[in-house]
């Protein structure tokens, strides 16, 4: 194991790490927002907004990150609260969840909407747990562009810049399981649901869900054959989404085009020209070190 930082070729990005203040919510107390706050080492949108399929007016803003927790969390037994009002719950740190539209009169029953901001910080150890299994929402951070890093530091950009040693042929399974759930959803199929009844009643399927459920398929396509995903989603593919999210294209054709990307997805799960297997050996070293250089600073 090396525990000399490899050279990054992506440069740090050195923003404003804030988070909304704690909650009420089991992954939102005040020390867990200190935690990843503290040890933020990569947070970048997310969402419709760096896919390029967002809605002028309509959609919130998603961001995700990193950050490396104290020590007493990693080797100790050391816990969170269960949210701001918790006094004897605990969890242990995973992640600070934060909606800012839990701010307003509902609280955790609000739907997020225009202008509301979702953020999600996870533990480099649970992050990279997903990572490795080819979890399409979180392998999202590695290719966002530099413009949409909210903040990137040394750990981060070194991460960013060994994004290939995370994509692996298991990423198929992962993204049709998602793409299969978005389908689901955006039809209502047995067992499936829909937040957004709206859109159901005035274009017959939940068009949100049907443009997330395709994108997966667009990108999934793309990772499997060139072990990257292109953002925001080429202008090729990007404007027939933004279609779909708009309601102007038929369930039919939308169907018939999920369908398309799912059975080229399931053939490259057997022919993909990525790796079989992440490299769980750099992954294991670069958790190593960042974690020890973290607490050497802090």
């Amino acid at each position: 194991m090396t525990c000399d930082r490899e050279q990054s070729g992506r440069s740090t990005i050195l923003g404003d790490r804030t988070l909304p203040a704690g909650f009420d919510h089991p992954h939102a107390s005040e020390q867990a927002r200190r935690i990843a706050e503290q040890g933020t080492i990569l947070r970048a949108q997310v969402g419709s907004g760096v896919h390029g399929t967002s809605i002028a007016g309509q959609d919130d803003r998603d961001e995700m990150g990193i950050c490396l927790e104290p020590p007493e969390y990693v080797t100790g037994i050391a816990r969170v609260p269960a949210g701001v009002d918790a006094e004897t719950t605990t969890v242990e740190f995973e992640q600070y969840q934060r909606h800012t539209v839990w701010d307003q009169p509902g609280g955790l029953a609000n739907r997020s909407g225009a202008g509301d901001l979702d953020v999600v910080i996870y533990s480099a150890r649970k992050w990279a747990r997903l990572a490795l299994a080819g979890n399409p929402t979180v392998l999202l951070v590695l290719f966002v562009p530099d413009e949409e890093v909210v903040y990137r530091d040394e750990a981060g950009a070194e991460l960013v810049s060994n994004a290939h040693r995370f994509v692996s042929q298991l990423a198929a399974d992962r993204f049709l399981g998602y793409l299969a759930a978005q389908r689901s959803a955006m039809t209502g199929q047995s067992g499936a649901h829909t937040n957004r009844p709206e859109l159901v009643a005035e274009h017959g399927y939940d068009t949100k869900f049907a443009m997330h459920a395709l994108r997966l398929g667009v990108q999934g396509i793309e990772l499997l054959s060139t072990g990257r995903i292109t953002l925001p989603v080429p202008e090729s593919d990007r404007e027939y989404l933004r279609s779909i999210r708009r309601g102007e294209i038929p369930l039919y054709e939308v169907v018939a085009a999920i369908d398309n990307a799912e059975q080229k997805l399931i053939s490259l799960r057997e022919s993909s020209a990525v790796a079989a297997e992440p490299d769980r050996e750099w992954v294991n070293a670069w958790l190593h070190r960042s974690y020890l250089d973290h607490w050497r600073r802090t």
